[in-house]
């Protein structure tokens, strides 16, 4: 028996080694990584390698944010396609008058507020796309009039969720077998928009954030190596940010007597509805010239800031000029840090956008377009046609992508 194992150890030794058997090639995946307030003109700064990398192997561009530069209007519109006066979310805080005495506001997901545009998870989950949300303005939001859509995995918004748990945690769903691995992922960070407000936008501890942040989508790209996924990374901002001071405020109650109006929104724009019977006293305050300060009817607000035609925006809007705010009084104390809200034209609004990855050519520095596009391009990549009401399209892209 002896002689017989010898033997047959040494023809087995003579065969062909059989390969192990190799897990098959990952397709690859949309990730869209929102930062926060990252200005456009923050990538030039020459404190995020990691970001500029990602822009050397792809796209980048100074990106018009939609009007008003505020937060939750743009994040909607990244994903909608539609500007926020045709998606419904028409200001981090504002009204609607089919329910009087209520107010909008971060934290709503009352799916009211949000019906009026369908995010580009909810036609991907109706496509049978996989979609998973960390954090992302109205990801949490039983979408649609009857029983809701929601990303298959998402998570409601909590600041003590560190950035590195953001990170790791769209890892932890990409490592999953592939029949419940999402396709279309979202990720969150708001550390640049917070320093960007406390300290201002040429602060060396905003430079320390972006540092920071930067870091993050480094662990991000390695993570994905290391998983060997491939994905197209689309990094945006909402908005960039202006520096402001208390020395630079214009008081509604110098304007206006406050018995004739009601403060729906205040800050580098105003919101304001009037108080009952006092509409042409309160016009002829509002709609003269003021020093920093312009002023409409809804009606009235120009058109090139495609804004004013849904009922949800206020009935007086005034837009300061950039660095100067709108507060319903003169401050008491004095303060400066950042800004956001004034005309999306204005330079210190640029946002930031790169994309990189397999469907996406070294095309380098494109022009700037409108956020608008960025939910057609993720339409592209995810293989989804285009939507017939949007007011963006894929234009500004359509030479960099191999597809």
């Amino acid at each position: 028996m002896g002689r017989f194992h010898l033997l047959l150890a040494a023809l087995l030794a003579l065969l062909p080694a059989v390969p192990a058997m190799a897990e098959s090639p990952r397709a690859p995946v949309v990730i869209l990584v929102s930062i926060d307030g990252f200005r456009a003109d923050y990538l030039d700064r020459g404190v995020t390698p990691n970001l500029s990398a990602l822009a050397a192997s792809g796209i980048s561009a100074a990106m018009r944010p939609s009007f008003p530069s505020k937060t939750f209007p743009n994040h909607w519109a990244l994903v909608t396609g539609k500007v926020p006066d045709h998606n419904g979310i028409v200001s981090n805080h504002f009204e609607d008058p089919r329910r009087p005495g209520e107010r909008f506001g971060p934290g709503n997901s009352d799916p009211f507020w949000w019906n009026e545009a369908e995010p580009i998870w909810v036609t991907a989950e109706k496509a049978g796309i996989r979609t998973a949300a960390m954090f992302w303005p109205g990801s949490d939001v039983a979408w649609g009039e009857t029983r809701g859509t929601r990303p298959e995995d998402w998570q409601h918004y909590d600041q003590a969720v560190t950035p590195l748990q953001r990170v790791e945690t769209v890892l932890d769903w990409l490592r999953r077998p592939e029949a419940i691995r999402p396709r279309l992922l979202t990720l969150y960070f708001d550390a640049i928009d917070t320093a960007g407000h406390e300290y201002g936008p040429d602060d060396p501890r905003t430079n320390e954030a972006l540092t920071k942040a930067d870091r993050y989508i480094g662990m991000l790209v390695q993570g994905l190596r290391d998983l060997g996924q491939p994905a197209d990374l689309v990094v945006v901002a909402d908005h960039g940010m202006a520096a402001v001071s208390s020395e630079r405020v214009i008081a509604l109650d110098t304007i206006a007597d406050p018995a004739l109006y009601r403060v729906v929104d205040t800050g580098p724009f105003a919101a304001i509805e009037p108080a009952p019977g006092h509409e042409r006293q309160l016009a002829d305050a509002l709609l003269k010239p003021h020093d920093h300060m312009q002023c409409w009817a809804r009606k009235d607000i120009p058109a090139r800031l495609r804004y004013g035609s849904n009922p949800r925006v206020a009935s007086y809007f005034c837009l300061a000029q950039v660095g100067w705010q709108i507060a319903p009084s003169a401050p008491t104390e004095p303060s400066s840090g950042g800004a956001h809200g004034y005309d999306n034209a204005a330079p210190e609004m640029a946002a930031l956008f790169v994309a990189s990855g397999p469907d996406i050519t070294a095309s380098g520095r494109i022009a700037p377009f409108d956020n608008v596009d960025v939910a057609p391009l993720l339409r592209d990549l995810l293989g989804l046609p285009p939507a017939p009401d949007a007011d963006g399209d894929d234009a500004p892209f359509r030479t960099a992508l191999r597809h």
